[in-house]
């Protein structure tokens, strides 16, 4: 079976790659991708590199991809391929306004990008599904009605980014072509996700939380948040990964929108409390916003910045994501048998 991810050579994508491959010794993977493979990537796909095919392209010029793609047997695609303007976490980082600096690539990609992938499969009859990967950035703020509810897929949605407009504007048009083209389509809307291959990308240049604490946890680093009590439904890539394999081979879905997070929340603090579990030195400094070095709004606790409603995909697919704090004590494991390697580290 083959795969083509588009942006594969990035954080969940490469994951989801290598974890393709590694579930079944014929399977292969084709990624589509503006950037190659990273000294961080080449090792991670080392394994399973025989395998893997990484064609370097824009995915908004076909003319630099379709002939290439049609060279491959795919089956399955994973639309994944994406541009992330977020920057935060310092008081420096909180005010910047990323998107700013190059408003219309973020659209292009995002949104024309995801055309042109459909354009290109809904002429190939072979193609048994396509995964768009959307985002939680399609949520408004708050929300649901009732307290401690999670959000589900359905209603609360209200974009307010650029990342967040174009995700949902793509959402559309992929029902939109699904339904005139008879193409076996979802999208995936991620939760707050860090895991292993978080790094910094051309695309991706953001951390959450978990990955903040976790690396300042091994490096001794003095952990200063604004506060302890900021949430999150935080989702290691390798369970992503997992999830949207289970939606790719699903005998059938019953739906077009999957929520894909954790199912409930964590606070700064549990996640430092699961940190000196493993660094037991880790000194903690709450602090005011001008000298933290974590900083999360006290406010946001609900909406997309709180727990996501994962029961559809459990229904359509058995899957169910491990334990928030195991899960970080997994990549806790994980930075210190793989990151050591990497540049910088």
């Amino acid at each position: 079976m083959t795969l083509l991810v588009t942006g594969g050579t990035g954080f969940v994508m490469s994951v989801l790659a290598r974890e393709w491959l590694e579930r079944d010794a014929d399977a292969r993977v084709v990624i589509l991708d503006r950037a190659g493979l990273d000294a961080m990537a080449e090792r991670y796909f080392a394994p399973v590199r025989d395998r893997l095919t990484v064609v370097t392209a824009d995915i908004c010029e076909p003319t630099q991809w379709e002939a290439t793609l049609d060279s491959h047997n795919v089956r399955y695609v994973v639309h994944g391929a994406t541009v992330t303007p977020i920057s935060r976490g310092s008081a420096a980082e909180a005010k910047l306004q990323p998107e700013a600096e190059d408003p219309a690539r973020i659209v292009d990609v995002n949104f024309s990008g995801t055309v042109r992938i459909l354009e290109w499969l809904r002429k190939r009859p072979g193609i048994q599904r396509l995964i768009f990967v959307s985002s939680g950035s399609v949520y408004r703020h708050h929300g649901p009605d009732w307290t401690s509810e999670p959000l589900p897929e359905d209603g609360y949605v209200a974009p307010l980014t650029l990342y967040g407009i174009s995700k949902f504007a793509a959402e559309m048009v992929v029902n939109r072509y699904a339904d005139l083209f008879g193409l076996s389509a979802a999208s995936v809307r991620l939760a707050s996700v860090y895991g292993p291959m978080d790094r910094v990308t051309g695309s991706r240049n953001f951390r959450h939380v978990p990955n903040r604490v976790a690396h300042m946890a091994l490096a001794g680093e003095t952990v200063r948040p604004n506060s302890l009590e900021p949430v999150g439904d935080y989702v290691t890539s390798t369970d992503v990964a997992d999830a949207i394999i289970a939606l790719l081979l699903a005998e059938r879905l019953r739906y077009r929108h999957y929520n894909i997070g954790s199912g409930e929340t964590s606070t700064i603090g549990d996640i430092i409390g699961w940190a000196k579990e493993r660094a037991p030195s880790l000194q903690v400094e709450v602090s005011p916003a001008e000298t933290a070095n974590i900083i999360q709004d006290i406010s946001l606790k609900d909406g997309m910045w709180g727990a996501y409603d994962i029961a559809r995909i459990a229904r359509d697919t058995g899957w169910r994501p491990r334990s928030a704090r195991q899960s970080f004590h997994d990549y806790m494991d994980w930075i210190v048998e793989n990151e050591n390697q990497s540049e910088g580290k």
